[in-house]
């Protein structure tokens, strides 16, 4: 086990093969979470534009179609959240093997 008051050489942890390839891997997720997320939150103004006798279309009552869509983000926010944790605490452990492998 390294001493965490050790510096890090930096410039040498980024040439690391393993490190690039995280920082890819963590980029690739993050890029492609954002790009989903940013068409799920716009379609709705679309489809309400284009198609609003479709959104208007009841489904619960006096709810429609919109409004469950509407609500529905805010659940794909939070699963989109729940995925970004969990595949941040496998990049942070990456991570710690490829700085400890540095010491």
């Amino acid at each position: 086990m390294s001493d965490p008051k050790t510096p890090v050489n930096w410039d040498a942890l980024e040439a690391k093969p393993e490190f690039r390839q995280l920082l890819s891997r963590k980029a690739r997720f993050i890029m492609s979470a954002t790009v989903f997320f940013m068409a799920y939150y716009l379609a709705l103004p679309v489809l309400v534009g284009w198609f609003p006798e479709l959104m208007k279309t009841q489904v619960l009552g006096k709810v429609n179609l919109a409004y469950v869509f509407a609500l529905s983000q805010f659940v794909m926010a939070w699963v989109i959240a729940f995925i970004y944790v969990r595949k941040a605490a496998s990049w942070d452990k990456e991570a710690a093997t490829v700085i400890q492998d540095q010491h």
